[in-house]
């Protein structure tokens, strides 16, 4: 479906295994790779076709899109935006979540609306309050928020700066993350690969999980905030950096999702907070 996207396609179906089935993605950025990182497991290949984004285009297509599946008597899962970049550096994501929103509610209310999200639009204090609003909103958007790095020195080498995009220090991101979890439901993701030959170290993981935790109480905090789960998910696609990231074994994954259980159980027994599942993606 990648490819698809570079084709310049707006709506696009996928089979993901994090939804658990079919997912309608939305692709902002149809044209050419638009994002805050260029992360090296990432699958979107740099590109540039001259299509452009149009609201109009985009409402026919999620409509033929969530028509055609319905007809196949498929379950849509959610309607998800992603695509070729971190959709909140558009300047059309306001108007075309509303969209969707309402797209959704008349041909699948059942399904998701889904954000998947690097967290860098978090940055800038209108993107803050839109999302938190379409997280705390009936239907509610679910927001996969992207945590990959808990030490400065992980964070520059799994989440590359793209030069364009100013300051996105470590210290920065984590800090507007912990207020937004504060305030907002979210869903964690986590990618767990190996970079130039080596996985994570110990002080890293350990780093992340106390993140992770801190958090899981924030969120308990009862300000509207709260994880609704954690998702550790390894590399499964193709990426143009090949082999700089690489998949790590099955059981590195489950480890570091066992060590986060056993530490949301500490803090449930101290704390008498709910806590999130915690799901492994290899």
């Amino acid at each position: 479906m990648g490819r698809l996207r570079e084709k310049g396609v707006l709506v696009y179906p996928v089979y993901s295994r994090r939804s658990g089935g079919l997912s309608v993605g939305i692709n902002l950025f149809p044209g050419r790779k638009h994002c805050s990182f260029d992360c090296p497991y990432c699958e979107v290949f740099p590109f540039s076709n001259g299509a452009v984004f149009s609201l109009e285009q985009m409402e026919r297509d999620l409509r033929d899109s969530l028509a055609s599946a319905l007809n196949r008597n498929e379950r849509v899962m959610d309607v998800c935006f992603s695509g070729n970049g971190e959709s909140t550096l558009s300047p059309d994501f306001p108007d075309a979540l509303e969209l969707a929103t309402r797209v959704r509610d008349e041909a699948v209310p059942a399904s998701r609306l889904v954000l998947i999200t690097n967290g860098t639009g978090l940055l800038e204090p209108r993107m803050f309050s839109v999302l938190r609003a379409a997280a705390a909103g009936s239907p509610e958007l679910d927001v996969w928020l992207k945590l990959d790095a808990g030490t400065p020195d992980w964070y520059g080498r799994i989440n590359v700066r793209n030069p364009d995009a100013g300051n996105l220090s470590h210290e920065k991101l984590t800090a507007k993350i912990r207020e937004f979890a504060a305030c907002a439901p979210v869903t964690i993701q986590t990618m767990l690969c190996a970079v130039d030959g080596a996985e994570p170290p110990k002080a890293e993981a350990l780093a992340w999980e106390r993140l992770v935790v801190e958090l899981v109480a924030a969120g308990a905090g009862g300000t509207g905030g709260s994880i609704r789960k954690v998702q550790i998910y390894g590399k499964a696609r193709p990426s143009p950096d090949d082999p700089k990231a690489t998949p790590l074994p099955v059981d590195r994954l489950e480890c570091r999702a066992a060590s986060l259980r056993l530490a949301f159980d500490a803090l449930g027994v101290h704390c008498g907070v709910s806590l999130p599942a915690v799901e492994v993606f290899p």
